[in-house]
């Protein structure tokens, strides 16, 4: 039987097994949506803050009462064990939505930004926040359930309709989030969900009307959409992946930091852009380190997902595999080592597994040091000083997170402050994506703009400033026309006496300023 051209299948990565379908969408589709989303954004945007907190908290009733079910269907979907659905998907969302739904009024309410000059005092500003009105969110199969989660809820408590497309790849379990999303009872036409090819989902959104797009992928496409989105100036929120780095100083706790890098590096298959995939450890703490390293990385139980005794999933996808294995390939032609292998999957196990592999002699120039591997590989360096593993670090054209592992808190806050990444963690890695009080997004060619926290939901508005004059009988500003001499020497007069230096010259250009001044209260 020939598959329904207007149907994607929804197929599990690690049996192979047809979970379901899902419908598929086309450009005309999405246009439609985006009309109709146009027309209820107003209405909804109108609501008081109190009134859309009403709704969207109804979603974490239904993650909370759902949990273990979603989390299934997130791992059948994707390949990720059930505890990383668990950890990093549905409890990350439900602190996710508890948190926004708290913090929304605050982040909307309008800010006065105080006073910049006495000379200026009659013009009193406010700084409202106004939606932009229709978002269009790209997301990935890595964390399918997660990261477009967080940017609906912002987006809908900030008064904007919402389309999001999800990755092919993941449908199910975008199926499922539209459940989620759905069980607000929102508004009709408030949000869409479409399942669009990744090829034209991009230029569908930017060519018909969005006004701003939200794209978490990979740096060339989000280079694309950045240059198609010029042509009308619209808005794009980028988050396009990492290399990430992590420091092992040589007062680090090398158990700690070894049971970091192995659940950082290889938790949801390494398939995680903030990930660990670089480590450069002190020599004074690495035999230690790489010894626990080992010993962790090689008990690691592959197998069935859906079993929470298992910690390492399938990968989502054979190109994904391909992607690795080329990684380790190239590195090992030129002169890397496997350092420490996990186990095989048990004796028929089916799916896109790969090994979680610790590579050491690896030098800057190899694929796994250099590109975003996007899987279950890590490569160790050791350096005799940490001035040279910050250097390592930086040598990039990526920057999405890194860490830094030490005992001595300011000496790590220090090293964090000179790495170029977005987020940095201290004695941790990675898990601050779930932590929704901290901005996420990256320097370089990691992306462009924020998602999470208050830099993130700030993404999903546009700062918009009220000046009123508040000065009763001014009938018009002192550098109003006519012109005149009077009106120059008076402007003249006061910035010298609000900046000038010598009192005697401040003085003199106070009374400058104050022979002008009459003029504001005649007609």
């Amino acid at each position: 039987m020939s598959p329904d051209p207007k149907q994607t299948a929804c197929i599990n990565p690690a049996t192979g097994e047809l979970l379901g379908e899902s419908p598929l969408h086309t450009v005309d589709d999405l246009k439609t949506a985006i009309a109709s989303a146009r027309k209820a954004q107003p209405g909804w945007a109108a609501l008081p803050v109190k009134d859309r907190v009403r709704h969207i908290r109804r979603i974490q009733d239904t993650i909370v009462s759902q949990a273990e079910e979603l989390s299934e269907i997130i791992a059948k979907d994707n390949g990720k064990t059930v505890v990383d659905a668990m950890a990093a998907e549905i409890m990350a969302g439900a602190i996710a939505v508890h948190y926004y739904c708290r913090k929304a009024p605050s982040f909307l309410k309008a800010k006065r930004p105080g006073f910049g000059s006495i000379a200026l005092v009659n013009k009193r500003s406010r700084v409202f926040r106004v939606p932009y009105g229709v978002i269009g969110i790209i997301s990935p199969w890595n964390y399918p359930f997660s990261i477009p989660f967080s940017e609906v809820v912002m987006g809908l408590l900030a008064g904007n309709a919402v389309i999001l497309k999800v990755a092919t790849e993941t449908q199910f379990t975008g199926l499922a989030l539209k459940s989620v999303i759905e069980s607000a009872g929102l508004p009709d036409g408030i949000f869409h969900y479409l399942n669009l090819p990744g090829r034209v989902a991009g230029e569908g959104f930017l060519k018909n009307g969005v006004d701003k797009l939200f794209f978490t992928g990979s740096v060339p496409v989000g280079k694309r959409l950045m240059a198609m989105a010029a042509e009308t100036l619209t808005p794009v929120n980028l988050e396009l992946g990492g290399n990430d780095a992590m420091l092992v100083c040589e007062d680090a706790d090398p158990v700690r930091a070894a049971a970091g890098a192995v659940w950082a590096g290889f938790s949801n298959a390494g398939q995680s852009c903030g990930g660990v995939e670089r480590i450069y450890v002190h020599e004074a703490v690495y035999d230690t380190f790489m010894k626990e390293l080992k010993q962790r990385t090689e008990a690691l139980r592959p197998g069935n997902n859906l079993n929470p005794d298992c910690d390492l999933g399938g990968m989502t996808t054979a190109a994904q595999v391909e992607v690795v294995k080329a990684h380790v390939e190239d590195a090992l032609a030129h002169g890397a080592n496997i350092f420490a292998k996990s186990p095989e999957p048990p004796e028929g196990t089916v799916g896109q597994f790969h090994p979680a592999l610790v590579l050491t002699n690896v030098t800057r120039d190899m694929k796994v040091m250099r590109e975003e591997t996007f899987g279950p590989v890590i490569g160790v360096m050791k350096v005799s000083d940490m001035e040279t593993a910050v250097q390592m670090a930086n040598d990039s054209n990526l920057g999405l997170t890194g860490s830094v592992w030490s005992k001595n808190r300011k000496k790590a806050r220090k090293l964090a402050e000179r790495i170029e990444a977005g987020a940095v963690t201290i004695n941790d890695h990675l898990m601050s994506h779930g932590v929704p009080e901290t901005s996420w997004g990256g320097f370089k060619e990691s992306g462009i703009g924020r998602s999470h926290g208050e830099l993130g939901f700030n993404e999903m508005t546009r700062p918009q400033t009220i000046v009123d004059d508040w000065l009763p009988g001014v009938r018009k500003n002192l550098w109003w026309h006519p012109y005149g001499r009077k009106v120059y020497d008076g402007l003249a007069g006061l910035t010298t006496a609000l900046y000038g230096k010598g009192a005697g010259n401040r003085l003199s250009g106070m009374i400058k300023a104050i022979k002008a001044l009459p003029r504001m209260f005649r007609k």
